[in-house]
């Protein structure tokens, strides 16, 4: 009933995990001591460490894991973008994926209760103490590529993943164990900041995803120019993976927004911005993934991004940038400005 209820709601695949603790804590340890998480210090909160690594503490007297993903692939091939384009990651064009996941899986909650009443429940979305990979695992939905993200035979890896903790029992899935990554390493080839350091580990201090939206200060110098055009996250790691050839496309009526996500040019959207102020940008960019840097992020990877071009046109509009209110802002646009005389 929870299976079909899950897949009814439409999400792509559905599977349930025992409440063990994760089988790769001590290398989760390890990559938190050598500080490969930047400084999302919440992910090495003693709390949360200890949450990630007994599900059982996020949830007491929790049994099942109950691992759900949506597919965000394209309908077809991307036609590839020129210099001038923003890169925007897949799954930022449309609604935030937060608010999706938290509707669909507050109903699937109440169809767990309907079963058991008196079943604790608990929802996470990537945002909470939960190693949501391992545990997919578990369910038997895939396996961890090299390039760290859950990788399904079928749907591919352009996959959001989304968790309820639940005291209520349901017979576990298979594991998935076969590796299918092979002796492939295109994902850890193409990275162009070299962030995935070996097979499944990564350095979010070099992931652009991380560069571009996480981090709220300065891009380091050495990485600007390998960040592009890309203006929020990044998929080459995925884009170059065989297993991401030609996946089923995802459901793209999920993530609709209504309107247009932002610009489609690197220029236009930061003419956008740099007009807007907190209040006009949160108006703007509500319910949608772009609103995570604010203002001054999304401005300081335009500014990098034009920086890259080499196009002198955007001359007028990093002036601009380089008289804002922002630091932050006026630094990165000192420096393409730099790159472009």
């Amino acid at each position: 009933m929870i299976r079909r209820a899950a897949l009814d709601l439409g999400f792509s695949s559905v599977g349930f995990a025992p409440a063990d603790p994760p089988a790769h804590r001590t290398a989760y340890l390890e990559w938190l001591r050598l500080g490969r998480h930047a400084d999302m210090g919440w992910m090495a909160r003693e709390d949360s460490v200890r949450r990630r690594l007994d599900p059982t503490e996020a949830l007491p007297g929790c049994r099942t894991v109950v691992v759900v993903s949506l597919s965000y692939a394209p309908a077809t091939s991307d036609p590839g973008r020129t210099t001038g384009d923003a890169v925007i990651a897949r799954y930022a064009l449309g609604r935030d994926y937060h608010d999706v996941f938290e509707e669909k899986l507050g109903v699937l909650v109440e169809r767990i209760r309907a079963l058991d009443p008196g079943a604790g429940c608990k929802l996470y979305v990537d945002y909470g103490p939960v190693l949501e990979r391992e545990h997919a695992q578990r369910a038997g939905l895939g396996w961890i590529g090299k390039n760290t993200l859950l990788i399904n035979p079928d749907l591919g890896s352009y996959l959001l993943l989304g968790e309820i903790l639940t005291t209520f029992e349901l017979a576990p899935d298979a594991p998935f164990l076969p590796d299918r990554c092979g002796t492939c390493s295109s994902c850890i080839e193409a990275c162009p900041t070299d962030a995935i350091v070996s097979p499944r580990v990564l350095d979010a201090r070099r992931c652009i995803s991380w560069l571009t939206i996480e981090n709220r200060g300065s891009i380091p110098l050495d990485l600007r120019s390998a960040i592009g055009n890309r203006v929020f996250g990044c998929d080459i790691c995925q884009e170059v993976c065989p297993w991401n050839r030609d996946p089923p496309a995802g459901d793209s009526g999920a993530l609709k927004l209504g309107r247009p996500v932002a610009p489609a040019t690197l220029q236009a959207w930061a003419e956008e911005l740099v007009g807007l102020d907190t209040e006009q940008f949160r108006t703007r960019y509500r319910g949608t993934a772009l609103a995570r840097p604010g203002r001054e992020g999304l401005l300081r990877n335009l500014c990098v991004g034009l920086g890259n071009t080499g196009d002198v046109r955007a001359v007028p509009i990093l002036e601009r940038c380089a008289a804002d209110e922002s630091e932050l802002v006026r630094e990165h646009a000192r420096w393409a400005l730099s790159r472009l005389s």
